[in-house]
């Protein structure tokens, strides 16, 4: 009897999860579940009976986790702690190996998790849908779709992103392009990398009907973590434009391109920023610019709504392109 106790006890044991980290709130509640970020006064934790459920960081006494975290009292540096452990209210114990600390919670600013240099593998992206029907004088249909994925393994990260653009007006197409790129990112260190990419867009509208760039260049990343990443490359590309009457032009030119996101408010909204501005080494245009900027709302962990702005423009060739875009829709991430 006692032996199959302990047999019981043992299953027990085993069957609970590795990380069972514990949040006391002010009024006297307990929940269990797993830390995943803390930033803008919210804490985020991960349970398995509500999901992601967001806590306001001044409601909470103290907590506890296992996990190895980094915990910033500032905006600059961070320590990376073992593990946390309930203190009075109002105060949370870090342990690091050395003799444990305690702080005061309103001093910490940022709860992440610390990201390694090399990892085994790690993928994330998302996908945009955007469409917008208007029956009036003028009926419109308007589809914008877009996707975004990275992939990194080792040393070695993967980038791709691609879109599709049409519009019609009483039956008549008025917006018809799409366009998708590959970069490839080799990291020299922790934040020096080496990129090559390539890129390539249609338009059966505009007077720019086709664009080719091949480029490389070294690259810079900021900073990578749970609440976002900021990353800049500085490329020379050959860039082949080819225009609606059948003339093309061939020519260099230095860019410079920006990836940018941002997580606010525990991770239910999300900035974010890509694009390339480069200026022509031979005097074929003025410069092109490509880029976009957006706004993200979760309302699941993996379903958002979305809204966006594109510019497109090259100016001071032979046929220039100015656009503009706007939308809003639906988006699924991973």
């Amino acid at each position: 009897m006692f032996s199959r106790t302990l047999f019981c006890a043992a299953l027990t044991a085993l069957s609970l999860p590795s990380f069972a980290d514990t949040v006391w709130l002010k009024n006297g509640d307990r929940l269990t579940g797993k830390i995943s970020v803390m930033d803008g006064g919210k804490l985020l934790l991960e349970t398995e009976y509500g999901g992601s459920i967001p806590l306001k960081w001044s409601s909470i006494a103290t907590l506890e986790s296992d996990q190895k975290l980094l915990v910033k009292q500032d905006q600059v540096s961070g320590e990376v702690v073992q593990s946390l452990q309930a203190a009075d209210d109002g105060k949370v114990t870090l342990a690091n190996g050395a003799a444990p600390r305690t702080v005061q919670l309103a001093s910490i600013s940022q709860i992440i998790h610390p990201k390694p240099l090399i990892q085994d593998f790690e993928w994330k992206g998302n996908v945009d849908v955007a469409m917008d029907y208007k029956r009036a004088e003028t009926d419109t249909d308007d589809y914008d779709v877009s996707f975004h994925t990275k992939a990194r393994h080792g040393l070695w990260r993967h980038n791709g992103t691609g879109s599709y653009n049409r519009e019609y007006r009483d039956g008549v197409t008025v917006t018809d392009n799409w366009d998708a790129e590959y970069a490839l990112d080799r990291f020299l260190d922790e934040n020096w990398f080496w990129q090559g990419r390539v890129s390539y867009k249609r338009d059966q509208i505009e007077d720019v009907r086709r664009q080719r760039t091949i480029g490389t260049g070294p690259g810079y990343q900021f900073w990578d973590n749970e609440l976002g990443a900021f990353s800049l490359a500085s490329l020379i590309n050959r860039s082949d434009y080819e225009y609606a009457d059948g003339s093309k032009d061939e020519f260099f030119l230095a860019a410079v391109k920006w990836d940018y996101n941002r997580y606010l408010v525990g991770k239910t909204f999300e900035l974010f920023s890509s694009g390339e501005i480069g200026k022509p080494l031979e005097g074929v245009a003025d410069y092109e610019l490509d880029a976009e900027i957006g706004l993200r709302y979760k309302v699941t962990d993996w379903a958002s709504l979305n809204m966006k702005a594109e510019r497109d423009i090259v100016s001071g060739a032979e046929s220039e392109t100015d656009e503009t875009r706007y939308s809003i829709g639906f988006g699924v991430g991973w």
